[in-house]
C-alpha cells in the first residue's frame, strides 16, 4: 500500500490517500520511455522551414558582367548564391510528413508508470483546492513555500474548467504549470520534479493508474 499526503491549501497536512501496490508493478521500461519522449519532440516540430534556390529566386536574367577582357572572375547570372538577393544552396526545404505515430496503449502505460514513479519517490502530493477562494497569485506562492516545493519545476494536474483562477494566478510564477489530467503529456510529466494532483481529480488519477495493467 503506497500512501499520498494530502494538503489543504495554507500547506498544513490533513490526511493521505492510499494506492494499492498491484497497480505498481506492470510498469513501462526505460527504452519504451525514451522512444514515447523522441517522438513527442519530434511531432512538436513544423517542418516548415523553406529557401529558394537559384531556380526560384526573381532576378534580372542579365550577365553581371562580361565574360572576358574585366580580369574578374566569369559569372552566370545574379541568382547565383554569392550575390546579394541570389539563392541559398543546400538550404531548408519542407520535408515529407515526419509524423510518428504512438500506440495509445503505450501511451497509458508510460503516463501512469511516470506518475506512479513521482508517487512512489514521494514527489507528489494532493491539495485541496476551491477554485473560487483563489483570488490572488501570493495565496499559490504561500502554498509553495509551505510544502517548501518553491523554486522546483512543479507540475499541477487539474481540470480546467474548474481552475480558472488558479490557472491565472499561475501564469507570474516560475517554473509551474496546470495540466488538464486528461491531456497531459510524459514530457510535461518529466521535466517537472514534483507533481501537485488537486483533490477535484483524484478519481481520474486513479484511473491513469490503473492504465498500468491494460494489456
Amino acid at each position: 500500500m503506497i500512501k499520498l499526503k494530502k494538503y489543504d491549501f495554507k500547506g498544513k497536512e490533513i490526511g493521505e490517500e492510499s494506492f494499492e501496490d498491484k497497480n505498481f508493478k506492470d510498469l513501462a521500461n526505460a527504452q519504451m520511455i525514451k522512444d514515447y519522449i523522441v517522438a513527442l519532440r519530434k511531432n512538436a516540430r513544423q517542418w516548415s522551414a523553406n529557401t529558394k534556390g537559384r531556380k526560384e529566386v526573381n532576378v534580372t536574367g542579365a550577365k553581371p558582367h562580361a565574360q572576358k577582357g574585366t580580369g574578374k572572375a566569369r559569372q552566370g547570372c545574379y541568382a547565383a548564391a554569392q550575390f546579394r538577393g541570389g539563392g541559398v544552396v543546400f538550404g531548408p526545404k519542407p520535408k515529407f510528413n515526419q509524423h510518428v505515430k504512438v500506440n495509445k496503449k503505450e501511451k497509458r502505460k508510460i503516463i501512469s508508470t511516470l506518475i506512479i514513479e513521482k508517487i512512489m519517490n514521494n514527489k507528489a502530493i494532493i491539495v485541496e483546492v476551491k477554485d473560487e477562494e483563489i483570488k490572488k497569485t501570493k495565496q499559490v506562492d504561500a502554498f509553495l513555500s509551505a510544502t517548501n516545493l518553491k523554486g522546483t519545476r512543479v507540475l499541477f494536474l487539474s481540470k480546467h474548467e474548474n481552475s480558472s483562477n488558479f490557472k491565472r494566478c499561475l501564469r507570474n510564477i516560475n517554473k509551474t504549470q496546470l495540466v488538464d489530467i486528461s491531456s497531459v503529456n510524459g514530457y510535461e510529466l518529466m521535466l517537472s520534479h514534483n507533481l501537485i494532483v488537486t483533490d477535484t481529480v483524484l478519481d481520474e488519477l486513479k484511473k491513469v493508474v490503473n492504465k498500468s495493467e491494460t494489456k
